[in-house]
């Protein structure tokens, strides 16, 4: 079988690249930011503890487990 050239493959490996590097520049932006000291979600305290383990936290424990379970069933 002939599919013409590989132009449309090209294409693909292409965008999956960008895709790839914009989520990576997206990951190492985001670990640079501080985070906040209040939840954007539910506006509680967001431990010291969270915000020492991940000072880029915007979200309390709670409001992201809920957040990451939502993106998982969409």
């Amino acid at each position: 079988m002939n599919f013409g050239s590989n132009s449309a493959l090209e294409l693909a490996e292409l965008r999956a690249e960008q895709e790839r590097d914009a989520a990576i520049s997206a990951a190492m932006q985001a670990v640079e930011t501080r985070g906040s000291p209040v939840c954007v979600d539910c506006e509680g305290t967001i431990p010291a503890e969270r915000r020492q383990a991940a000072p880029f936290a915007t979200r309390c424990i709670d409001c992201q487990m809920f957040h990451e379970q939502e993106k998982l069933h969409r």
